[in-house]
């Protein structure tokens, strides 16, 4: 599914040279590595300020927290998504409202968040999830959020590098959220996160909710939290920071190259939105105005789960990106949701398979994935 090494020998001399910098330094919290990753993170996005910290998940309540999100608010945010989305919304006691997903990317539909705004309920934001490294449809939400006066927070944790109309992830709403988990196209050697905004004021709040609360060592203008990005993850992040571009193009290669194979094999259909018999692949749409990083490589199969037995049997790596929707995790049951309240999410998490995706995976290695999906539906 994911192999780190062979990224890694590409790069072990750059990475040991960095570390052994920190190391000679003995400057381990914040410090010159931290503040020169912020401004290349800054310069590389467009954005007027980076503030990494301890997680990505850490990031989106950062976010959150600076546009103003309180326990009074509504944030209305993907279904199908990864559980920090929504939990970073009941951290700062706010109540998060699932809206339903377009078929056809898989990534928020602005048609069903357009729908949850009214005068009843006190929507703070709206937290756009990047999907699998695809933006949302930034003008879409860009327009609801001015006729309706509410923030968009990116959860970007998936999309470092993706763009939509040219303009990166990160730069698309007030504040946004990355995640640099080991998986992620842009990784560090552990949890670590990045918050980007434009607006200088939101900024200087992040650094203080990172840091206890603290602009100033031991005054507290308010309660925060201990979130800071560590000066070692900042230095191998440096390293890398330099390799994303040619890493993203590398992984749109391999997707073409998918794409290419599941087409030629005759188990796609273009332009269905639904898998059959005699179609049981569906590719996920690609929307013109985005530069997709493929974070993941996403197919909707029919038989899902069998799919994935077959190929685990033959060694195949996949991943299930994400087998339950948020609204009905028994964590949200408080909520009220009930099965077949959001039916998109319901059926991509019936269909949705993550198949071997990284920078280095070789054409043969895909040629083998593609002909064990094939041998699956044609035994």
């Amino acid at each position: 599914m994911l192999d780190l090494k062979r990224q890694y020998e590409s790069i072990k001399d750059d990475v040991a040279a960095a570390v052994e910098r920190v190391l000679t330094t003995q400057h381990f919290i914040g410090g010159p590595e931290l503040d020169a990753f912020e401004r290349e993170s800054a310069a590389y996005l467009g954005a007027n300020a980076c503030l990494g910290c301890a997680s990505g998940t850490d990031a989106l309540w950062l976010a959150l927290e600076a546009c103003g999100v309180r326990p009074v608010d509504y944030v209305i945010t993907s279904a199908f998504t990864f559980f920090a989305s929504a939990s970073s919304i009941t951290r700062c006691a706010a109540a998060p409202v699932f809206a339903d997903i377009d078929p056809a990317t898989s990534n928020l539909d602005p048609g069903a968040v357009q729908k949850l705004l009214n005068p009843s309920r006190a929507v703070r934001a709206i937290m756009p999830v990047h999907l699998y490294g695809q933006c949302a449809d930034m003008d879409v939400f860009a327009s609801i959020a001015k006729e309706h006066g509410v923030a968009i927070i990116e959860d970007a944790a998936q999309a470092f590098g993706a763009s939509w109309r040219g303009k990166k992830a990160g730069t698309l709403g007030n504040a946004s959220a990355f995640s640099f988990y080991p998986t992620k196209n842009l990784s560090a050697y552990g949890d670590g996160g990045l918050v980007s905004t434009d607006d200088e004021e939101l900024a200087a709040q992040v650094r203080r909710l990172r840091n206890h609360g603290s602009a100033q060592r031991y005054y507290h203008e308010e309660i925060g939290w201990n979130s800071r990005l560590d000066a070692l993850q900042a230095a191998v992040l440096r390293v890398k920071l330099k390799h994303i571009d040619g890493w993203n193009q590398q992984r749109r290669a391999v997707a073409a190259r998918y794409d290419k194979l599941l087409r030629d094999s005759g188990m796609v259909k273009d332009g269905g939105l639904t898998v059959d018999a005699q179609t049981p692949v569906r590719l996920l749409q690609t929307r013109p105005e985005a530069f997709h990083i493929y974070h993941q490589y996403v197919v909707r199969a029919l038989r899902r789960n069998e799919l994935r037995a077959f190929l685990t049997e033959r060694s195949i790596g996949t991943e299930i990106y994400y087998p339950v929707p948020l609204h009905l995790q028994p964590s949200f049951a408080y909520l009220g949701y009930k099965r077949g309240d959001l039916p998109e999410s319901e059926q991509a998490a019936q269909e949705s398979l993550a198949l071997p995706m990284f920078p280095e995976l070789r054409e043969d290695e895909q040629q083998r994935v593609v002909a064990a999906i094939a041998e699956f539906y044609i035994r």
